[in-house]
């Protein structure tokens, strides 16, 4: 009897677990939430700012202190050799634009060297490492910004603008951006309008005509009044003389009947 009891309750458990379902939904309780923001107790906030720490001090203020020596580094040699050079094309010619050089055929570059050496206009290509920090000490500082790509250099001991404008209008690849004429800066605007201007010759001949003719016209205008009252005196001594002879008086001279 209790083997059966204990067989009917293991088979009557095993077909009730043979019936549970497979998926079950527990569901459980939410954690409370215990942890909230609290401000800081005034007396943890006095120790923090106690124990806060500070870094000391230096014992001689930084403004005190000696300037560190930069430790300059030595030019080149050859370095200083084109530097140099530059400052004498500065030095020694009267014209000298600055131009922005774009790739050429190395025979369009000699073709174009050769008709500028006609008019005595040498070609100079320089490096803006080289032409920057001998500009920057010197007077021609306004053309640094013109020194910002590979430029060249037209120079000559003369001022011929007009004649480097004719030459290089048939080469494209080079932009003029600006000159120095005597010691004057110009632009592309100005050199062309320098170009335009008559030459020296001629302009010194113009004005020592003009400055001549002023004197003239002034010394005719101071003489006319003392010509004027000659030929009248003149004429009156004739009447005078002829009134005492009886015979009419003698025409004028024509120079006399000229002054009038």
């Amino acid at each position: 009897a209790p083997a059966a009891k204990m067989a009917a309750r293991s088979g009557g458990a095993a077909w009730r677990r043979g019936w549970l379902p497979a998926l079950q939904f527990v569901r459980r309780g939410s954690k409370a939430v215990t942890r909230h923001w609290k401000a800081m107790h005034f007396q943890r906030q006095k120790l923090m700012a106690v124990t806060e720490y500070l870094a000391p001090r230096p014992a001689v203020p930084p403004r005190c202190l000696a300037p560190r020596k930069e430790t300059l580094e030595e030019d080149d040699g050859y370095v200083r050799l084109l530097r140099r050079q530059v400052e004498e094309v500065f030095r020694d010619n009267r014209m000298i634009a600055i131009c922005q050089y774009n790739s050429m055929p190395d025979e369009d570059v000699v073709l174009m060297r050769h008709y500028l050496r006609k008019h005595n206009i040498e070609v100079k290509f320089v490096l803006n490492e080289i032409v920057r920090p001998v500009l920057s000490q010197s007077k021609y500082k306004n053309l640094l910004p013109l020194f910002v790509a590979r430029n060249i250099l037209l120079v000559s001991p003369e001022t011929k603008a007009k004649e480097m404008l004719r030459v290089l209008k048939g080469v494209p690849q080079i932009n003029l951006l600006g000159a120095c004429i005597d010691d004057t800066i110009l632009s592309r605007q100005g050199v062309e309008n320098f170009a335009k201007l008559p030459s020296l010759e001629a302009s010194q001949g113009q004005t020592a005509g003009a400055l001549a003719l002023l004197p003239s016209q002034t010394s005719s205008l101071l003489q006319r009044g003392s010509a004027h009252l000659t030929a009248l005196l003149d004429q009156h001594i004739r009447r005078l003389q002829a009134g005492e002879t009886g015979s009419p008086a003698e025409p004028a001279p024509a120079q006399s009947l000229g002054a009038h």
